[in-house]
């Protein structure tokens, strides 16, 4: 049963009670007689039509003992039903027994007022178990209605009765409603069938094309505000990274600070109007942002030590090298199972591969600005960010600000792979908006952004596998070294392969770098090593890729599922256009399983790679909506082939090498491949993450191909 309460007026008594278009008790303390629609005392009915007698008080504080015909009621109900009573509008849910002939027993928790509610219990029943019931009373009218879940259905934005067609939308429930606690259970058999989804399955069109096509969608670059000013931030070239700087920045602790620079003769450069120090270095404010970075580009700074300071990649990448068989080197376990020391003494064939890979540079394509507006003790944000809430609580840190002092105006973004889910820079534009008492606009620039970009971590990877006399892989070593901690380890368990016998592991080092994650964070590395050393030990034992995964990996069925998806969609064993070969490598993400194919050539004479097509099979769940979901898979999949054929970021004594997108190129459209080919496993599972998935496999798949067909 359900019960809405609306306070209504007593006319005998004067005194207040509770209904809505349904009974209300008599304030004179009768046991049987309640208020109806009309305005008149009657006698209130069971769900049979009978008389029901109410042995309470006028306000229903104590337990009903007797409902009229109780075996009628759990004739239509079932034995043992629970029902759920809404007032005020909280759920309560009553201590209700089996019903049993003439008598129901130990209702408890019942609210004051009302028996019966003839507009509202229709549509709560949209938030309850099928084992609950609707007793339902139309004003005016003896007959009774018991609804379930099942009688009910949904159309875009109301709840049904098929039965007399009676609705209420959305709308009307949000004005009562409360999320129960707890959740009442809904058995699966009862889910909407896939065939009736309306919008599930279907590519409905995305509201904010037309903004991006049109050139009305507002990114946070676009914002102007009356008396804006504009700023430009310089930072010491050298890293000075906190501890686990990838989970958050501290705007109000110092980084590498600058010490001195030529303030007089800056602040005599066109429109400038000030220089801010930050915590983290310096910024110059302008009226307009072209006199902003030119007395930026004007400033000559001493820096204080920082920790990055004499750091060099190439050289940290030998040191990692030396670590996975240094005894003294610290180890996290990440995986320990089985016993893998006897999977090698005993392993008829062993395997040992190492990989590195790169730095890599989030490029989104919009520079990182945001804008800052400080009135009184308020402070409004405009910025296009992944993270809102840690963009504001960045923002309400650096001004001294609680976090309800701050209003966000989130903006669209022009890339964010990760980098755009901190606000240390719309900490800082909260800063210098504080000092100059003006909005502000700050702009980093590219040079900028990369110089203090939050990377991907640089690694080395040692791995070592056994097989025993059948040649099935039955021990698996793998240890990977940098920095970064979580940066550095996921993806780096293999739980769609069946290897008995397994230890990985984690060697950390410290270097002061920013890093931050980066679209599939460490998948990529790991993945690339992983399906890098599998296939190496395929072609020893002369076996086609996808069968040594399935033979003697003891790949999962929904792996094994996705590469005979992805073998049927590439055509796997047909011939190849002269010069092309195909590479294969397994895909894992944010609980999606996938297999990848790259159709690539080599030109020996320039080294240069070029991938022609690409094929990738996901199982993703169910998809919610196919258009955009392979559009996700697709970028991803850009964003992979351009980090691993044109990306690379190095440091030499702390600093960044590149500067720009001349020296750190990124894919142009004349490479893209000439088909991306994607397709979604059909399966009725959970939808599970689609928005990474198209990446981790692309540097196995090339590394794959290059080393079967061309070395």
């Amino acid at each position: 049963m359900l019960f809405r309460s609306q306070t209504l007026s007593d006319n005998t008594t004067g005194n207040v009670s509770t209904a809505r278009h349904g009974y209300a008790p008599k304030g004179d303390g009768s046991t049987n007689k309640f208020l109806n629609a009309n305005g008149a005392y009657s006698q209130p009915t069971d769900v049979t039509g009978n008389a029901a007698t109410v042995t309470t008080n006028a306000n229903l504080t104590g337990p009903i003992t007797s409902v009229g015909n109780a075996t009628a009621v759990a004739s239509q109900t079932g034995t043992g039903t629970k029902f759920v009573m809404d007032t005020s509008p909280t759920l309560v849910t009553p201590n209700i027994g089996t019903p049993s002939a003439g008598v129901l027993t130990n209702c408890t928790g019942l609210p004051t007022g009302g028996l019966l509610d003839g507009a509202v219990t229709l549509a709560k029943q949209a938030n309850m178990a099928t084992s609950s019931v609707v007793y339902r009373k139309t004003p005016g009218s003896d007959a009774p209605e018991v609804q379930t879940l099942a009688t009910l259905k949904t159309e875009p934005s109301v709840v049904i009765n098929p039965a007399n067609g009676k609705r209420l939308t959305y709308g009307e429930i949000a004005k009562f409603g409360t999320v129960p606690s707890p959740l009442p259970e809904v058995d699966p058999k009862d889910f909407k069938a896939r065939k009736d989804f309306r919008l599930i399955g279907k590519s409905v069109p995305r509201r904010d094309t037309p903004l991006k096509v049109n050139g009305t969608a507002q990114y946070a670059i676009d914002v102007k505000l009356p008396g804006m000013v504009y700023a430009s931030a310089l930072h010491s070239p050298v890293h000075d990274a906190a501890p686990k700087v990838w989970e958050s920045i501290d705007p109000t602790q110092p980084a590498a600070p600058a010490e001195s620079w030529n303030d007089a003769e800056v602040k005599k450069m066109k429109g400038v109007i000030g220089i801010v120090k930050l915590p983290t270095g310096l910024a110059v404010v302008a009226d307009r942002f072209e006199n902003a970075k030119a007395a930026r580009d004007a400033l000559k700074v001493t820096w204080k030590k920082a920790k990055a300071d004499g750091f060099n990649s190439a050289k940290a990448l030998e040191a990692y090298a030396k670590l996975p068989d240094d005894p003294n080197a610290p180890v996290a376990s990440l995986e320990k199972k089985g016993d893998v020391a006897a999977a090698f003494s005993g392993a008829a064939k062993t395997f040992k591969a190492a990989f590195r890979s790169d730095y890599g540079y989030h490029a989104q394509m919009e520079p990182l600005n945001a804008v800052v507006r400080i009135t009184g003790d308020k402070a409004e944000v405009w910025e296009g960010s992944q993270a809102p809430d840690e963009s504001r609580k960045a923002v309400a840190k650096a001004l001294g600000f609680k976090d309800e002092q701050v209003d966000f105006h989130q903006c669209f973004m022009g890339g964010g792979f990760g980098r755009r889910s901190i606000g240390d820079y719309a900490a800082e534009c909260a800063l210098i908006a504080k000092e100059v008492k003006r909005p502000v606009k700050l702009i980093w620039t590219r040079e900028e952004d990369i110089a203090q970009g939050m990377f991907r971590p640089q690694s080395f990877q040692c791995l070592e596998a056994a097989t025993d006399a059948s040649g099935a892989v039955t021990g698996w070593k793998h240890c990977v070294v940098g920095e970064g901690e979580f940066l550095l380890i996921t993806g780096i368990k293999i739980p769609y392969y069946g290897v008995p016998n397994q230890s990985i592991e984690r060697r950390g080092v410290s270097h002061g770098i920013r890093l931050k994650h980066w679209r599939a964070v460490g998948h990529v590395f790991n993945t690339f090593a992983i399906e890098s050393m599998v296939d190496e030990m395929a072609v020893a034992a002369n076996m086609d890729p996808i069968e040594f995964r399935v033979q003697k990996m003891g790949m999962i069925p929904k792996a094994k599922k996705c590469f005979e998806t992805v073998a049927q969609m590439c055509d796997w064993k047909a011939p190849r256009p002269e010069g092309r070969a195909l590479g294969i490598s397994i895909s894992e993400r944010s609980g999606s399983l996938g297999a990848g194919a790259v159709e690539v050539s080599l030109d020996r004479t320039t080294g240069k790679i070029k991938v022609h097509k690409v094929w990738v099979a996901v199982d993703g769940g169910v998809i919610v909506q196919p258009g955009p979901a392979k559009a996700n898979v697709e970028s991803a999949i850009i964003y992979g082939l351009s980090s691993v054929l044109h990306e690379r970021v190095s440091m030499k004594d702390g600093a960044v090498e590149q500067s720009n997108f001349h020296d750190y190129p990124v894919m142009r459209m004349s490479d893209l491949p000439e088909q991306m080919n994607v397709q979604f496993v059909d399966v009725d599972t959970r939808p599970t993450g689609l928005g990474e998935i198209g990446n981790p496999f692309i540097a196995g798949a090339i590394s794959n191909e290059i080393g079967r067909a061309h070395v």
